[in-house]
């Protein structure tokens, strides 16, 4: 609460400025009650002690954590200052120009084109919940159209708002949300008609003025028709108020309606050249305003454009030709010049007769009944010259007249174009209307829009009274009565009896009413008698109305005449006998409305009225707009209201500049203002239990943390927090706070985060320190010992470490000796046993040889043995080695002879072999000779009998089974699940099965047969596709089975490009008599379709997930950031249990894996599958990120990278890391990571534009200029910074595309490659359960 408990050192107030509105101050000085001054230090360092009332102590300041939120409602405090400021740094600083106050959408006007606006954002807010985006003119839409299907009741939005602030361009927008949004199944292009609508109606009422180059000079309220199914059947338009006056008069810099500068530019194009035109200049009611051009719009290329839309709505060319005509006969009715003939005659010159000639009327009757008027009396008729000033009047309003007239015929037809048959189940209005105007000179528009905003607030402040009610009703808190501003006093001085408005239609009755005489009776009813009334102090041609916004001052002329808009009698009737028959129309005594929609209410006066014998009798302006301001009232009092209040930031039409005067004056007199008074009157902050628990459970002990009941748990908090309990109320659901005690309850929570912070700081600074002081220590203890080394080297120590040296020195020797000696007794043992195995295994391979040379007989041995004795004992050593060497070279030849007469007997016996072989080979050539002879004769003998059995039973039979065998294929895939069937067979055995009945057909030589069958399978494979369009299942599984048929046709079609692939076998069951290329086109074209079904259908699976897994689920321990949203609560809660997670996401896609792997799905195809499901992914969840400043916070980047991480993961697992699926996830991944960066200097800068290379420049500026502190501890992203980024962008020359969101709808182009199939046909077995028993292999 605004109290002086809390205006204390260091807590910040707004303090009224001349300049800025409001300015921000920090307090110095503690405020003690009863002080005078209060002691501030403005944000320029000023020191001030500011004068105080303490009855009314300057408002607070908000916690930065709350400022800048996408609902007023959030704040903690609600005032005018906190209002304002938060609407600035919006504006200004994160570029956002809609903001929700409560149920009002507020709409700055940027003054420049921003990307927010395509078909990808209509799709992002479509089916979302008005809380879960960012504030949007889409969101207001989309939440009008849900209520509408939701409650079957009608809906209304009313825009509103200052000339040049944005309506038309809101209104605009809404209506091309219901026209995307909700497409009709007919090719009527009824959404098309109806945005055609808008281009037409904006150049005949709209103009430039001083303050909109495009401002609507009328009202409009669209009623947009829906059928049953919630589809656009048609349209209405109903207008108010039309400035007519416009029409003879502009004022400087000012243009008359956008219609006459457009056919002036296309006056010199040869189907104009009869209305006989100009430029612009050469006109009256054109050049007034000296500016007939608008800065950046070609007039002649909106006459195009207005003349396509005329042909879009069916209003072809005569119809066209007919508008032109009267609006040249306007221009030139201008152009006519009236001289003064004495002081009380006028007379016409001859430019009258060009105005004549195009509505074919008598052109002296017209001239002089334009100079003369008709008197007529009881007794006679008299004509009475008109004085040149009220001969200008009659022609003025006689061009007035003609515009009304063309203005609501040409609507009238636009009604008829938006005609519907059917019959009309609901509607949503859009009311594009003037919001509260106030000027230096204000007249009788001004009173009329004023008038109309007044009845327009009162029915506002109504209905945000009832929303109030039910939502304390629906949570059973206590109702208390609100005090809010009530209206109704102003309307009663307008409109009551008695009333400005029935005082001025008395006046106007009156043959010599005046002006003056009106205003002195206002002044002699309502001066000193009315609160609301005033008297000017320095004129007595004024009067002054304290309306709802502020106090303006109407000038009196003009009032009666313009509430009068009458044309004499006589000029009337020459107009009735106009032959241009459009002009003749207008003027009859009861035109016939065509209009189905159109509906009157009839009101009776409750005196009888004379009539003027003098006048037109016609009902007044004011009448007529009362009425008809009474039949839109009951409209949008039967219709649940959308309030959209557009602001203009400044009058110099600046981009993204705020003047903060101009803005407060327009908050104030939108009804904002009011709204956010209501509001902090009882419980403004309302929080859900769980939004309280994620945000406040650090101020939760143990204890409390305990307890199961969360909701409990809330309440045993606050209690504990807040001991005045009138400060807070629980609800059914939520819970509601007094203005300021969110702002205390986030003061607590950043204490302890800091009070944590500092002891995190204290322990890691401790640990540093005594790390420090430990090494210190281990360096002192160092140079202690080597310090303490140095004094005690002496002449003992020396010796003793010479001695020391030498017994190491032996020792050493003799360890290595003892090791040596080791080495070499192992050494020895290995080479022992190593020649003993050499010498075996010698020995082996000797002794064959010994065998051979006992075998030689006994004469050697006995020979040897008897010359051995002898020889060795005489002979020396060299002839003992000779002997030997003869021995050995004898044995050696004898063992060559032996197997030499050994392999010449084995030789003999093999050729005899092979020559018996040989002649049974000839023998039994010559059996298979003759009988093959005698097969040929059989053969020729029967050729004849089985070809016309052949041809007979081929047409019936064969073409039969074939079909048969299509269906039963089809009928299996239709009738069971794929993934019971694909189990134990190959892959696309369907498709195996199918090619093999092409294949007979080919054997065959059967085109008819062919061309059956192949008909009849693709045409089977699209009804089954079509009945199944929803079932991944089935058109996973033909998918596969379509992608494998077109490849057998590919594999086994003979062509040299698929043969090479083949086995020989496979290349012996080509075809051989037909080319089915033109088949194999017609197949990939249905396998194509079938891929984009199967796509949707995934994507359709997965897309409802993919927001509250990667964005909204917080799946890490510690990160949670929800903040408070105000009225437009977020529909998904983290306690739901129905909740989407990551892990949704990673089950569903390993279900499309499993499902695409069972079905035998090529690899290369469901990798492009994967890819597209990534995409999808990524981009949906990058779209939300641009949508949702909530998310946009530095652990909303730590969440989403790690769910990256999950989906890298599962590509691992899977081994798909080669689809390219991760490259898709680059946008998103560098998103993430600009969440995390640091964002202050310019190296900063430098990186983010040096690593977002896969983000736009747009999309970068977006997401920096969204980007939301969670805690006081993190820092907004400065302008300055953004322009820096800017900057760098353009110097490193990006080649950036201008849209914001990425194409969800985007496909990846699919490529079938060739796979040859490596089972051979005549291996396929076909299953039992396939029902195929009738077929047999040929």
């Amino acid at each position: 609460l605004e109290s002086r408990e809390v205006i204390i050192c260091y807590n910040r107030v707004w303090i009224p400025d001349n300049e800025e509105v409001w300015q921000s101050a920090e307090i110095t000085k503690n405020y003690k009650a009863g002080d005078r001054f209060l002691h501030v230090q403005l944000e320029d360092g000023t020191e001030l002690s500011y004068p105080v009332d303490p009855a009314a102590l300057p408002p607070l300041r908000n916690p930065d954590i709350l400022v800048g939120e996408n609902d007023l409602t959030a704040l903690s405090y609600l005032h005018e200052p906190a209002v304002l400021h938060n609407l600035k740094i919006r504006f200004v600083e994160s570029k956002l120009i809609y903001t929700y106050s409560g149920i009002i959408l507020v709409a700055i006007n940027p003054y420049k084109q921003l990307p927010i606006y395509g078909d990808a954002i209509i799709h992002a807010y479509s089916g979302q919940n008005m809380g879960d985006m960012d504030p949007h003119i889409f969101a207001v839409a989309e939440e009008a159209y849900k209520q509408m299907a939701r409650n079957n009741k009608n809906q209304s939005i009313i825009v509103s708002g200052e000339s040049g602030a944005g309506k038309t361009v809101s209104a605009r927008y809404t209506m091309r949300y219901f026209a995307t949004v909700s497409k009709s199944s007919s090719n009527a292009h009824v959404e098309d008609k109806v945005l055609a609508s808008n281009p037409i109606t904006e150049a005949v009422g709209n103009a430039k003025t001083t303050r909109n180059d495009n401002s609507s000079r009328f009202g409009k309220y669209t009623e947009i028709s829906f059928d049953q199914n919630y589809q656009i059947i048609g349209a209405n338009m109903r207008t108010y108020l039309l400035e007519k006056s416009r029409v003879v008069f502009q004022s400087e810099n000012e243009r008359n309606y956008h219609i006459f500068y457009q056919l002036c530019a296309s006056a010199m194009q040869p189907e104009y050249e009869h209305l006989k035109l100009g430029s612009a200049e050469e006109f009256n009611y054109t050049r007034m305003g000296g500016s007939t051009v608008i800065e950046g719009i070609d007039d002649r290329a909106n006459m195009v454009e207005t003349q396509k839309t005329f042909d879009l709505l069916g209003l072809k060319g005569d119809f066209q030709m007919d508008v032109f005509k009267m609006l040249a006969a306007i221009l030139h009715l201008g152009n006519v010049e009236i001289a003064a003939v004495g002081d009380e005659r006028s007379s016409i010159n001859k430019h009258l007769n060009i105005f004549c000639e195009l509505l074919g009327l008598n052109c002296d009757k017209v001239a002089r009944w334009l100079c003369h008027r008709k008197i007529v009396t009881t007794s006679e008729t008299v004509t009475k010259p008109m004085t040149r000033a009220q001969a200008a009047n009659a022609r003025d309003a006689l061009a007035k007249k003609i515009y009304s007239h063309l203005f609501d015929f040409i609507v009238e037809r636009i009604n008829q174009a938006l005609q519907f048959p059917g019959k009309q189940h609901t509607f949503i209005g859009v009311l594009d209307i003037y919001g509260f105007e106030t000027f230096d000179v204000n007249s009788f528009e001004q009173f009329c829009i004023n008038y109309a905003n007044e009845k327009l607030q009162q029915q506002f402040n109504l209905h945000v009274f009832k929303l109030e009610q039910e939502e304390y009703m629906k949570e059973d808190i206590p109702w208390t009565l609100i005090d809010f501003y009530d209206n109704q006093p102003v309307i009663d001085l307008i409109e009551a009896k008695m009333g400005i408005l029935e005082l001025l239609d008395e006046e106007c009755l009156l043959p010599h009413g005046k002006d003056e005489n009106w205003l002195q009776k206002l002044y002699n009813n309502f001066v000193n008698k009315n609160s609301l009334f005033e008297k000017p102090r320095m004129s007595n041609t004024s009067f002054i109305i304290q309306h709802f916004a502020d106090k303006v001052e109407y000038k009196c002329e003009g009032f009666l005449e313009k509430n009068r808009d009458t044309v004499h009698e006589v000029l009337i009737e020459i107009l009735k006998e106009s032959k241009f028959h459009l002009c003749a129309n207008f003027f009859q005594d009861s035109p016939v409305s065509v209009s189905p929609f159109s509906s009157t209410i009839n009101i009776k006066s409750a005196r009888p009225v004379l009539k003027s014998p003098n006048k037109q009798t016609l009902l007044s302006g004011v009448f007529q707009f009362r009425n008809s301001l009474s039949l839109l009232m009951v409209t949008l009092n039967a219709t649940t209201p959308h309030y959209v209040r557009c602001i203009k930031p400044n009058d110099e039409k600046l981009p993204f500049e705020f003047d903060s005067k101009r803005v407060a004056q327009q908050l104030r007199a939108c009804g904002v203002l009011e709204t956010i008074r209501i509001s902090a009157q009882s419980y403004p902050s309302r929080w859900t239990y769980i939004e309280f628990f994620s945000r406040y459970s650090i101020l939760m002990t143990q204890q409390e943390l305990s307890i199961n009941d969360k909701k409990q748990i809330c309440k045993i908090v606050l209690q504990r927090l807040i001991q005045d309990h009138n400060q807070y109320q629980f609800g059914r659901t939520k819970i509601f706070f007094r203005a300021g005690q969110v702002a205390y309850l986030e003061k607590l929570r950043s204490d302890k985060l800091r009070h944590a912070c500092i002891l995190i700081q204290k322990r890691v600074r401790g640990w540093l320190q005594r790390r420090r002081f430990l090494s210190m220590r281990r360096a002192a203890l160092t140079v202690q010992q080597y310090f303490r080394g140095q004094q005690a080297i002496t002449a003992r120590n020396l010796k003793q470490t010479w001695a020391a040296i030498i017994i190491q020195k032996y020792c050493r020797g003799y360890l290595v000796r003892r090791l040596c000696q080791l080495i070499h007794v192992a050494a020895v043992t290995i080479q022992a046993y190593t020649r003993g195995f050499l010498a075996r295994k010698k020995y082996r391979k000797v002794q064959p040889i010994k065998n051979l040379i006992s075998v030689t007989g006994n004469n050697l041995c006995s020979v040897k043995n008897m010359n051995t004795m002898a020889i060795i004992p005489n002979s020396s050593p060299f002839a003992c080695l000779v002997l030997l060497s003869s021995a050995l070279f004898f044995l050696v030849f004898y063992q060559d002879l032996l197997l030499e007469s050994h392999f010449q007997s084995q030789k003999e016996i093999y050729e005899k072999e092979i020559e018996g072989l040989n002649f049974k080979v000839e023998h039994l050539s010559q059996d298979i000779n003759h009988l093959q002879k005698l097969f040929r004769e059989e053969n020729d003998i029967n050729d004849g009998i089985r070809l016309e059995v052949s041809r007979l039973t081929s047409e019936n039979l064969v073409c039969s089974r074939c079909r048969s065998t299509t269906q039963m294929c089809l009928w299996h895939s239709k009738y069971l699940k794929p993934r019971g069937v694909v189990v134990n067979m190959i892959p696309g055995l369907p498709a195996h099965i199918l090619f093999m009945c092409v294949r007979y057909a080919d054997y065959l030589n059967d085109p008819d047969m062919l061309k059956s069958f192949m008909n009849v399978t693709i045409d089977g494979i699209k009804q089954v596709v079509k009945e199944h369009s929803e079932d991944f299942e089935m058109l996973s599984f033909w998918l596969s089975n379509t992608y494998y048929f077109l490849n057998c046709l590919k594999q086994y079609s003979g062509e040299e490009e698929f043969m090479k692939y083949n086995t020989p076998r496979q290349n012996k069951n080509c075809l051989k008599h037909f080319d089915l290329s033109e088949y194999r086109q017609i197949l990939s074209d249905l396998a194509i379709r079938i891929y984009h079904q199967f796509i949707i259908v995934m994507e359709n699976n997965i897309q409802h997930m993919i927001v509250p897994g990667m964005l909204e689920y917080e799946s890490l321990q510690g990160i949670s950031g929800l903040k408070p949203t105000g009225f437009r609560k977020r529909s998904s809660s983290i306690d739901d249990t129905d909740t989407y997670t990551m892990t949704s996401i990673l089950q569903q896609l390993s279900y499309f894996y499993s499902t695409m792997c069972q079905n035998g799905l090529d690899s290369e195809l469901l990798k492009q599958a994967v890819k597209q499901l990534f995409f999808l992914i990524g981009a949906v969840t990058l779209n939300s990120l641009f949508l949702r400043k909530d998310m946009c916070s530095c652990r909303k980047g730590m969440q989403i990278r790690c769910n990256i991480s999950y989906l890298e993961e599962w590509l691992k697992d899977k081994n798909l890391q080669s689809s390219n699926a991760k490259e898709t996830l680059e946008p998103l991944s560098q998103a993430a990571w600009l969440l995390q960066v640091k964002k202050i200097t310019d190296d900063d800068a430098k990186e983010i534009c040096e690593h977002c290379t896969s983000l736009s420049t747009v999309q970068i500026v977006k997401i920096l200029n969204s980007y939301t502190p969670i805690d006081d501890f993190e820092k907004r992203v400065t302008p300055s910074f953004v322009r820096k980024v800017q900057v760098r962008a353009m110097l490193n020359n990006r080649e950036d595309v201008p849209q914001l969101m990425l194409d969800t709808k985007h496909l990846f182009q699919v490529t079938f490659p060739f796979s040859p199939s490596p089972h051979a046909l005549e291996l396929i077995q076909v299953p039992s359960s396939f029902k195929l028993g009738f077929l047999t292999r040929v």
